[in-house]
């Protein structure tokens, strides 16, 4: 798949990209040598490989999922402007 400045100057429209035109060929150009790296992955044999998100293996560390420092209503609302029976006291944005 070749790219081309009509192609360049399409994407730049649809993306809200304001190009100008002496730089399109030269991007046109950029992009079909991305496009000839990609076509270049494609020719590596990955039978057999597992996919990876680490190159070390490493298991995953687990805590115990204890509640702490709860019951402090009185601590958090401290600091509210307003509250009302354990609750901040917004103003109503919805009507």
């Amino acid at each position: 798949m070749a790219i081309d400045a009509e192609t360049v100057r399409k994407v730049a429209h649809l993306a809200r990209i304001k190009t100008p035109e002496d730089r399109l060929e030269p991007l046109a150009q950029e992009l079909n040598g991305i496009l000839a790296w990609i076509e270049q992955l494609d020719e590596v044999d990955i039978r057999g490989v597992e996919p990876m998100t680490s190159n070390v293996s490493q298991p995953l560390r687990l805590r115990d999922d204890v509640v702490s420092d709860g019951n402090k209503v009185e601590a958090v609302l401290s600091n509210a402007p307003k509250a009302a029976e354990g609750f901040y006291v917004v103003p109503k944005v919805v009507e």
